[in-house]
């Protein structure tokens, strides 16, 4: 069995990817292989998945994939048409975090900067249609705001000017700057889980603060290309995530990443797809969004 992560080793997919492969090798009695297949912003790895036949591949599913075939019609694939979802593994929220040098100290603090003073707020983002930026594109909708996008190539490379206060905010993977917030160099405004972070008790989550449509999370999902794998054998994969995720040292594992375990069936797993893809088509859509 292989499972495809469409990003390079060392993030959030990838991890994920080898836990589960480190689980399900030894109840399916067979080795379980990563497969890193990055490029085009996951195009080129969920493609991949989607078009292979052999009836051992999974794809670790994440944002990207629902977010691509909106931002990108070209795109070949279709997550419903060529994908049969097998559940979900966890949920990781971004941080909306400014420099600690800024006067913005709270969400209503930047709404009222932004209301006052239409686009001269900046938000850093990883790249054109990612995650963070449509979390910032999200949080100017729902709050009737106008901020300014700026994309980097990657977090590593927006997180100087962060620091630096060259950017206002960003909204980030949490792991990625929950060591600037505990050293007191960056700020964190809110996050966007249901719950609060237990390493950040104090920073609020945007539904606490009356923003639940705010609430932007990134999150994988094991999937198989479309009819490769028999209705028996994906309701075995499924028991074992469940199984998986009910353990205490799995939810430790997954906790210790910044990862909050996200126990869904098949059905379900399939419906929140379906919602993921319809509510970033309509944000793109609506703000007019193209990668040039």
């Amino acid at each position: 069995v292989r499972i495809i992560v469409p990003f390079p080793p060392g993030g959030g997919a990838d991890l994920t990817a080898r836990l589960l492969a480190e689980i399900f090798a030894p109840k399916l009695g067979q080795a379980v292989i990563v497969e890193n297949r990055p490029g085009s912003g996951s195009i080129i790895g969920v493609t991949a998945a989607a078009q292979s036949r052999d009836g051992h591949t999974l794809l670790m599913g994440s944002n990207s994939m629902v977010i691509n075939p909106a931002l990108q019609p070209a795109v070949e694939y279709r997550v419903e048409r060529d994908f049969d979802a097998v559940g979900m593994v966890s949920a990781q929220p971004l941080a909306l975090v400014v420099p600690a040098s800024s006067a913005l100290t709270s969400v209503p603090a930047m709404i009222a900067a932004a209301k006052a003073a239409p686009g001269t707020l900046t938000t850093g983002n990883s790249g054109v249609g990612t995650l963070a930026h449509l979390a910032s594109e999200i949080f100017a909708d729902g709050t009737g705001t106008t901020l300014t996008p700026v994309p980097y190539k990657g977090e590593s490379a927006l997180l100087p000017d962060l620091l630096g206060g060259l950017i206002t905010a960003g909204f980030l993977n949490l792991p990625s700057v929950a060591a600037h917030i505990k050293s007191g160099r960056l700020r964190a405004l809110a996050v966007s889980s249901p719950n609060p972070v237990a390493d950040l008790p104090d920073v609020p989550t945007f539904r606490a603060l009356g923003h639940p449509g705010l609430e932007v999370q990134g999150w994988a999902a094991p999937l198989a290309p479309k009819g490769t794998i028999p209705a028996a054998g994906l309701d075995q994969l499924a028991s074992l995530l469940a199984e998986a995720l009910a353990s205490e040292a799995v939810r430790a594992r997954l906790t210790a990443l910044a990862l909050t375990p996200m126990p869904l069936d098949r059905a379900a797993t399939g419906r929140f797809l379906a919602e993921e893809g319809a509510r970033y088509a309509a944000i793109i859509k609506a703000r007019g969004i193209k990668v040039e």
